[in-house]
Order: structure tokens, then C-alpha cells, then sequence
């Protein structure tokens, strides 16, 4: 369904949201494995802190369509081209009805959504085959989940966008790669109030991430534990599916 990956050797790829959380642990991975990096992020000094000195440092704002797109030319007179870009840029604030704010909901949606568009639109037209674009989303795309008002919105918008560009652009032969992971401890993560089950560290997310592309599917997901279940229950009618979500997570 994509080109499969499995020797990073000499391939260049541009992390966009890689300062931190697992951006910045997939940015370790990837130099690890041999790849040639850009790195991107609003901070700087976050960009130095992920410790790869080989790779190109260049800070800018996700949801500012200015900014990507000097960062991309930028990019494009140093390489020529770009293998991979990948959209890991995101926001978490746990939400619900009763605190619900509009700002910061807004807030979340522009940097986990509209930012990956943004970015699309940006690399799309120097895009070639066998080489291609993955956007990270999360499993909370899949139904809605408590908590999750801002969150799960975005996520399943950026899913559904993923999709559409998968079908308009494998038959040219340009990968388009989603990638749903489950809970993560992150700085975003540490703000929920509530059990994480099957958690892991950013550096296992991001092994997980890479080895996936090697498999050339179009979603990768894991822990396979955690995902395969909320799959499970994603498939559903409403009216099971309310009643159990609302049962195994005491909402």
C-alpha cells in the first residue's frame, strides 16, 4: 500500500513538532538508523536539546503557512528533496462540557489538524514517488471518548484527511503513512487525572513508529495490546458502544 521502508541510510526527512514528546525520540531513532534529518519546532533551544548535531535545525510554526513554507524552501535549496516528511506537531488539553472553552479547544484543533494541512499543502507539489508524507494521530480518533472534546475531534479530522490523501496519492506512488499510537508519557499526557493503560515511553512509541514503515502499510498503531481493542469497540452501534465506554472508563 506504500513503499516500505526499512533501510533509513542517506534518507532525508523532515520532522515537523520534533523538540519534545515523541518527535524529538523519533528524531534519536531515526539518526540512530542513518537517516539525514531536519528538524523542526517552534523552540529552538528545544530543537539543540534533542542532542543530534548532524542534523538541520530550523524552528518555525506549524500553523503559520508563512513560516512552514520558508522552512520548506529553506529545505528544498539544501537537499533538493525530501524522502519523508512527518507531521508530529500536536496539543492536549483533557476537556468536557462542563469546562468547555472555546479559545483553547480552538487552540488544540489548529495545531493537530490545521497544521497538518497546512503542511500538505506546503510539501505536496514537490512530492515524487517513492517518497511520501506520515502524520501522526492517535487511537482517541477512532469514537469519542470522554475527556477527549477538543483532542478526539482533531485526531479523527487528521485520520480522515490521511485517508483521502492515501487514495489520491498511492496510484502515483506516494506513500501516505498514519500513525495512531495509544497513551504516551509526554508533558501533554502528564496532564490527565486518570490511569493510562499500556503506556509507554517516547522511546518506545518511536521505535514502534519507525519499524512501521517498513511493513509499507497505511496505518501504523500500537501497543497492538491497547489499539487492537479500541478497534474492537470502534466497530460498535452507538447504542453498545456509549453504555461500555462509559462502563470501563467510569465516565
Amino acid at each position: 500500500m506504500n513503499p516500505a521502508i526499512s533501510d533509513w541510510r542517506g534518507r532525508c526527512v523532515w520532522l515537523v513538532g520534533a523538540s519534545s514528546g515523541i518527535g524529538a525520540a523519533m528524531a534519536r531513532e531515526l539518526a540512530r538508523r542513518g537517516a539525514r534529518l531536519a528538524l523542526s519546532a517552534r523552540s529552538a533551544d528545544g530543537l539543540r536539546a534533542v542532542g543530534i548535531d548532524a542534523a538541520l535545525l530550523l524552528p518555525c510554526d506549524a500553523t503559520d503557512t508563512t513560516s512552514l513554507a520558508a522552512t520548506h524552501r529553506t529545505l528544498m535549496a539544501a537537499w533538493g528533496g525530501i524522502d519523508l516528511v512527518v507531521y508530529l506537531a500536536g496539543d492536549y488539553v483533557p476537556m468536557r462540557a462542563d469546562d468547555f472553552d472555546l479559545a483553547r479547544a480552538e487552540q488544540v484543533v489548529a495545531v493537530n489538524f490545521n497544521g497538518a494541512m497546512r503542511l500538505a499543502a506546503c510539501v505536496l507539489p514537490t512530492l515524487q514517488a517513492g517518497r511520501g508524507i506520515a502524520f501522526v494521530a492517535s487511537v482517541a480518533g477512532y469514537r469519542g471518548l470522554p475527556k477527549a472534546l477538543c483532542y478526539g475531534p482533531g485526531k479523527a479530522a487528521l485520520i480522515h484527511f490521511a485517508e483521502c490523501l492515501h487514495l489520491d496519492l498511492t496510484p502515483r506512488g506516494i506513500g501516505v503513512w498514519l500513525i495512531n499510537p495509544g497513551f504516551v508519557q509526554t508533558r501533554l499526557t502528564a496532564r490527565n487525572d486518570f490511569a493510562m493503560p499500556a503506556l509507554l515511553t517516547p522511546e518506545q512509541a518511536a521505535t514502534a513508529a519507525v519499524d512501521g514503515f517498513s511493513s509499507g502499510n497505511f496505518e501504523v498503531h500500537f501497543p497492538k495490546r491497547f489499539t487492537r481493542m479500541l478497534k474492537l469497540l470502534s466497530l460498535l452501534p452507538y447504542r453498545w458502544y456509549f453504555p461500555l465506554i462509559r462502563r470501563l472508563t467510569g465516565a
